[in-house]
């Protein structure tokens, strides 16, 4: 059973429903929606922290979103998550991610960031939405804590529905030979069930990844047990409720970027028309204490930049599911079954601001040697997907949308080459 832990904010601001928030619907209308805005400091390190803001729509529906505010002492935005954020001296501008540009009557966006400050870390003021201040309350400003330990970005993986699809219409063969499974190792290490949570082991790092929290209600914890060569051993436990048509989170082991880098030496960015294999090697075991709707995947990042940082969004995304439960789909709509390293799997197309592919596993598996540029290459040869972008990233972990359970990885290796 997922042991819940309560992580207290460092500073809380409150931004009131004071005023009225233009949302431009099209060419020739607008509503107008009451806002409240609340930001926290979830932690702080030396002279960094992190920062979580939630807008909520109290008023009538909106359909794209900036919002501004000022930061009163110096601090700067070095990475952001689920929006484009820029800065100019003291005042941030946050633009919708796309995904999350419609904030329904009542709705709620969770976004955040890490930033740098030096001295007092006071609470922005001046919060705005489309131009138009919420109004704001009073807030206290943050306490440093030394020991704390910087947290990952966060990850806009798209929403992703429980679905029915059509019959498959096309087939291609295998072309590359998949690597042996590794050994696995047994170290446990220590439960980290904070938010975002970054847990770094060599080229690796494990990401307490929680989205979607907005959409429901719940937690999540990740574990590190340890790195023997190239195979990681890590496990995550997690308990939600909420919508059962969006995930709320995505614990995932990472290789390679993520809205900005944590570990060198992963071998990542490599163009996909350098033909260079990427072998990946996953065992792991799921226990359901709940039903559970969910799904194990690898995620895959592409961009059409060789070096992207904290504020290039992918232009491709490719899912490589294993295991499913409950009932989840991917994003888009079934478009071919093929086969690939001798299983059978659903390929499914959609967008959520950017392309995104899904190979869906016809059969669930818990043990996987894969050459991950076999899906790639299958979205080039059907002119989906660029040779010349570059990946960036792979991800491997369990996306859930709702129920309790743990994922147990004993080994998980990529290597590129």
């Amino acid at each position: 059973m997922l042991a819940k832990r309560i992580v207290v904010p460092l500073s809380v601001l409150t931004v009131g429903a004071a005023a009225a928030v233009a949302g431009v619907l099209n060419a020739d209308a607008a509503e107008t929606a009451a806002c409240s805005v609340t930001y926290s400091v979830a932690s702080q390190w030396n002279s960094g922290f992190t920062g979580d803001v939630k807008i909520r729509n109290t008023g009538a529906a909106v359909r794209g979103w900036t919002l501004g505010f000022t930061f009163p002492s110096g601090q700067k935005i070095s990475s952001g998550w689920n929006g484009a954020w820029t800065q100019t001296g003291s005042t941030v501008t946050v633009k919708d991610a796309g995904w999350n540009a419609a904030i329904a009557a009542g709705g709620q966006v969770a976004l955040g960031f890490n930033g740098t400050s030096s001295g007092d870390n006071a609470a922005p003021t001046g919060f705005t939405l489309n131009g138009v201040t919420c109004g704001a309350t009073a807030s206290p400003s943050a306490s440093k804590t030394a020991t704390a330990s910087p947290t990952a970005t966060k990850s806009p993986t798209a929403t992703k529905s429980p679905t029915t699809s059509p019959s498959a219409s096309k087939t291609t063969s295998p072309t590359k030979t998949a690597t042996a499974s590794p050994t696995a190792t047994t170290t446990k290490g220590t439960e980290n069930c904070t938010d975002y949570a970054a847990l770094v082991r060599g080229k690796y790092w494990v990401n307490n990844n929680v989205w979607g929290k907005a959409d429901g209600a719940g937690s999540q914890c990740v574990r590190e047990n340890g790195l023997s060569g190239d195979n990681l051993s890590w496990e995550t436990s997690w308990n939600w409720s909420g919508d059962t048509t969006k995930v709320k989170s995505y614990a995932s082991a990472v290789l390679g970027w993520h809205w900005g880098w944590k570990a060198t030496g992963t071998g990542l960015p490599i163009r996909l028309s350098a033909g260079k294999q990427v072998n990946a090697s996953w065992n792991f075991q799921v226990t359901q204490t709940t039903s559970n709707i969910m799904n194990v995947a690898y995620d895959l990042w592409l961009h059409d930049i060789a070096n992207p940082d904290w504020q290039n969004n992918p232009t491709d995304e490719v899912m490589v599911w294993l295991y499913k439960s409950g009932g989840a789909g991917p994003v888009g709509t079934k478009q071919a079954t093929v086969t690939i390293a001798g299983a059978t799997w659903d390929l499914y197309k959609g967008n959520i601001g950017w392309n995104v592919y899904s190979f869906v596993r016809t059969a669930n598996t818990s043990s996987a040697s894969l050459d991950l540029t076999d899906f790639t290459d299958d979205l080039v040869a059907r002119g989906w997907l660029a040779k010349s972008k570059y990946l960036s990233s792979v991800q491997a972990g369990p996306e859930i949308f709702t129920g309790s359970g743990r994922l147990e990885t004993t080994a998980y290796s990529v290597k590129i080459g």
